[in-house]
């Protein structure tokens, strides 16, 4: 069965609560409205329906905020450019596509929804007042453009407001009990990851897909750990520890990548010793993921951590790179350890968990150039039809066809042409419901607010169902906003068909607009897209010694990079998924540094550190050569050099043991780059890797 027939059809209790708290969040913005005599209460209630989206009261709130100010933001330059323009609309219009190009631009820069709607709200805002001051003549003075403006905001906020009221006082819905069902399953899903790691015959398809649905479940923590600060005095920490649980689970996702590829690709390296401790870490693992409760998941994580140094002291004449990648075991069940300790703050206050930063999102100023070119040509089109045809009907043409190219614009090209078919799809089945609801029935009625209620209930609870399902949004959100446009329920409705078919056929072209322009101006293609995501990943590779707390700062910028690089692989249908391999080696490769850096901190002479920010840069220009299919032997160069300073700085028996752990480690790295070389060379269809000692990755990558 189709999902919205599904979802229709056979509505979950859930949905059914979301769609009647929408409905009394509509009804009451629809009655304060009327009741301030409001000049268009419909805006009101198509604010009250973004708000239904994510119905959780810090989400709301977020939202509400996010609505408010970019409301007030876009009515500001609005004036301003109504001020200085005014006698000149050319000038004026191109001004104001300009402003909402870049906010379109600027919207890219991050990826939480509610933010990114703010920016929508600020082009909207600002294109109705200037559109509806340039569309009456009777409104070029000064108060008349300041009473338009205030009506935008009141409407707005109205909305907004409403929508919080209902959220917080029926059947409130916390954002703190979604935080604990994204973080319990991300938990879940790491220890099935790290087992799969480290069994030799686990299918690399399988590890692929499992680290897919790790890292969006992430990046959806990530996102809501910023509205539940709203949800009480407790709401601050819970985001911290949400933060800090993302952070944690990064460093899980990069350092098991060292044990996996190992025991994998070098088989003949891994003794019987450290065969068995891989042995005890997979067997607590499971353990961990079948616990019931989070006193015994910390008990058994604490247990394994006993266990690992019981057997690493049990060791005879181990060679260096064992003796370092069990140390990386060690740090591996300290980093789930605090895993475990931020997932149970999220309930109860832990006041000795460090603050760790969010989850950055990957700025990349092409993306930005291309959403913004884009959107501005989807509001210019509009306006030359408004232009051409005068029409105050044109007007919804221009503006409503913005705010879903802003909030839209994030999405991978696949997904955001099925989402704009969805929305189309909604539109469409909102025009007939529209004219049958508004121009038949309601044209029969007082048209006082009762009856408003009674009869335009029905099809927003059907549209409503359909938000909380992930895969009928679209088509709820289409039919509830064109709906509302099309009827405009207001105090003195008059009811015309040709005024509500000239709105009906403004909203299609425009949506149809707003669908070819986006199929025709894409991003470039996946693979220059990924091929930028690992030069960024190099150029931090250099920059890490440069953070106080680099780990941190790491992981922050490689979430989101990961799960691009993972969606462009998915999107372009490779069987190698080299793409995505390599970005979890930049990130594994990011943390081998930062831990050689810490091995070395009572060793770091002035030569040591010459030597070590040169080891830094081969690491960075090794990797993305490694990403071309070719190898840099100047690594294992810079290599030998760092390590004969290391023995030379201090020649005593730590030393020793710090230049054992670390020749374990620059070998270990060395066989990475050669083995990522033959695999991308093979996907390329290349004969086999090529070697370069004088590569120009990081020294070229800005040209």
């Amino acid at each position: 069965m189709h999902p919205l027939l599904a979802q229709l059809l056979t509505p979950d209790r859930r949905s059914v609560i979301y769609a009647i708290k929408g409905v009394i969040s509509m009804a009451l913005a629809l009655y304060v409205s009327m009741y301030l005599q409001l000049d268009r209460p419909y805006w009101a209630l198509v604010s009250a329906v973004f708000l239904q989206i994510r119905p959780q009261s810090g989400l709301v709130i977020e939202k509400a905020l996010c609505q408010i100010f970019g409301s007030i933001v876009g009515a500001g330059v609005g004036i301003l450019i109504l001020a200085f323009l005014m006698p000149y609309p050319v000038a004026a219009l191109i001004c104001l596509t300009t402003w909402i190009g870049l906010n379109s631009a600027a919207s890219s820069t991050v990826h939480n929804t509610n933010f990114i709607y703010a920016f929508a709200m600020a082009g909207m805002s600002a294109g109705l007042i200037v559109v509806l001051v340039m569309a009456d003549a009777r409104t070029v003075d000064s108060p008349a453009i300041f009473e338009i403006a205030q009506a935008r905001i009141s409407e707005i906020a109205v909305g907004a407001l409403c929508a919080l009221l209902v959220s917080r006082l029926l059947w409130p819905l916390k954002v703190k009990d979604v935080l604990r069902d994204h973080a319990r399953s991300v938990i879940n899903k790491t220890l099935d990851y790290l087992r799969l790691q480290l069994d030799p015959e686990s299918a690399r398809d399988d590890r692929h897909q499992l680290a897919d649905v790790i890292l969006e479940s992430l990046i959806a923590l990530n996102d809501d750990s910023s509205a539940v600060v709203y949800e009480g005095t407790e709401g601050p920490g819970r985001g911290r520890a949400a933060n800090l649980l993302c952070n944690k689970i990064m460093s899980l996702l990069a350092v098991i990548q060292i044990l996996g590829r190992f025991q994998r690709n070098h088989a003949e390296l891994v003794t019987p010793a450290f065969n068995e401790l891989l042995g005890e870490m997979r067997l607590y693992f499971h353990r961990i993921a079948e616990a019931n409760s989070y006193e015994e998941s910390y008990k058994l994580a604490q247990t394994l951590r006993r266990t690992l140094l019981s057997l690493r002291s049990e060791y005879v004449d181990e060679p260096a790179i064992v003796s370092r990648l069990t140390q990386t075991s060690l740090e591996l069940v300290a980093d789930l350890v605090i895993a475990l300790r931020a997932y149970n703050a999220l309930e109860n206050r832990d006041r000795t968990l460090l603050k760790a930063p969010k989850l950055e999102t990957h700025r990349d100023p092409l993306i930005g150039i291309v959403n913004g070119f884009r959107t501005a040509v989807v509001f210019m089109m509009g306006a030359i039809l408004w232009v051409l045809s005068a029409s105050p009907a044109a007007i919804m043409l221009m503006i409503l066809p913005v705010v879903y190219s802003i909030m839209f614009a994030r999405f991978s090209p696949v997904t955001l042409m099925v989402v704009l078919r969805r929305l189309m799809l909604g539109a469409i089945a909102a025009i007939p419901a529209a004219l049958f609801f508004g121009v038949f029935l309601l044209s029969q009625t007082s048209g006082d607010f009762e009856m408003l209620v009674l009869v335009l209930a029905g099809p927003y609870f059907v549209g409503l169902l359909t938000l909380p399902n992930r895969a009928t949004l679209p088509y709820g959100l289409g039919f509830c906003v064109p709906f509302t446009v099309i009827t405009q329920p207001t105090n003195h409705m008059e009811f015309h068909a040709d005024t509500a078919v000239s709105i009906a056929l403004g909203l299609f072209v425009g949506m149809s607009l707003l669908y070819w322009i986006f199929k025709l101006i894409t991003p470039p293609d996946g693979k220059r897209m990924q091929r930028r995501l690992l030069i960024s990943t190099a150029k931090d590779l250099t920059n890490i010694d440069h953070h106080a707390r680099p780990e941190d700062w790491f992981n922050g910028r490689m979430g989101d990079r990961l799960l691009r690089l993972a969606n462009y692989d998915q999107e372009t249908g490779s069987p190698h998924r080299y793409m995505t391999d390599l970005g979890f080696t930049g990130l594994n490769l990011g943390h081998v540094s930062m831990r050689l850096r810490r091995l070395l901190q009572k060793h770091r002479t002035p030569a040591v550190n010459v030597l070590l920010n040169q080891w830094q840069v081969a690491l960075a220009d090794s990797y993305l050569m490694s990403s071309k299919g070719g190898v840099n032997t100047d690594f294992r160069v810079v290599s030998a050099q760092l390590l004969r300073a290391i023995r030379a700085a201090h020649a005593d028996v730590e030393a020793d043991h710090q230049t054992l752990i670390a020749e374990g480690m620059f070998e270990r790295i060395a066989l990475t780059f050669e083995r990522t070389a033959n695999t991308v060379a093979e996907a390329e269809g290349m004969t086999g890797w090529k070697e370069s000692a004088r590569p120009e990755a990081i020294r070229t990558a800005g040209a």
